[in-house]
């Protein structure tokens, strides 16, 4: 789905994953569920584009529900995939502490694991080479994307943000849809190793020139990254 110039997404509101489109080819910021793979064919085919256009992969964090297709488009097709050093560990093994799930409904939970479900996210393989990116790096990839440290999620989650595409993707540094509540609207995300650490990472984007701040769930959401943390403070 096109939400602007330069800058589309893949999925929906349950999970998302981004690509940056540009003359000098495409760069993709996380890769959702292994079942994303059939999204990202459908919208490099609507751009006249293909798999060989995609010159790198930026990791927001390892998560599971963020690398699903990633080791099939660096096996198969050479693309790097990018991840702070923070995360390399947990997107190569999936190693992770155990956090509490926090709030949950019936029919919202079911929701995320049917989709999952469809998106084979049982099928999800770790990623078994990556490069190692810190905060503060700009990338030699088309959008010329800079890493911005947001920890807490996990210790190495980042914003990507990307002027080009006037645009800060988030992962889930915050979510403006939980997928165990179904409560719509910017918030913390659920599994998050450090909430405290989480929030007060939300100022870090602040002064970031950009309208649109993309979380891994939920809708994408047009504000100012310098309103980000108070809105979601204010819940």
């Amino acid at each position: 789905m096109r939400l602007a110039p330069h800058l589309h997404r893949l999925g929906n509101d349950v999970v998302a994953c981004y690509l940056i489109d540009t003359p000098e080819g495409i760069t993709l910021v996380d890769a959702g569920m292994p079942g994303h793979w059939r999204d990202l064919q459908r919208e490099l085919k609507s751009l006249g584009k293909s798999v060989s256009d995609i010159r790198g992969l930026v990791l927001t964090h390892g998560d599971s529900d963020h690398i699903g297709f990633a080791e099939r488009l660096r096996r198969e097709h050479g693309v790097p995939v990018y991840v702070h050093a923070a995360d390399a560990e947990r997107a190569r093994t999936g190693k992770k502490p155990k956090t509490p799930a926090g709030p949950m409904r019936l029919g919202p939970a079911l929701r995320f694991l049917g989709y999952g479900l469809s998106k084979n996210s049982l099928r999800t393989r770790y990623v078994s080479e990556v490069t190692e990116i810190h905060d503060g790096e700009v990338l030699d990839l088309p959008g010329n994307p800079v890493i911005v440290g947001m920890p807490g999620h996990s210790p190495g989650s980042v914003a990507v943000h990307v002027p080009l595409a006037d645009a800060v993707f988030v992962g889930d540094a915050l979510t403006t849809r939980h997928v165990l509540t179904g409560r719509s609207g910017p918030q913390p995300a659920p599994f998050t190793d450090d909430p405290a650490e989480a929030l007060a990472s939300l100022d870090i984007i602040a002064g970031l020139r950009a309208t649109w701040v993309l979380p891994g769930h939920g809708a994408p959401w047009r504000t100012s990254p310098d309103q980000v943390g108070d809105t979601v403070r204010r819940g």
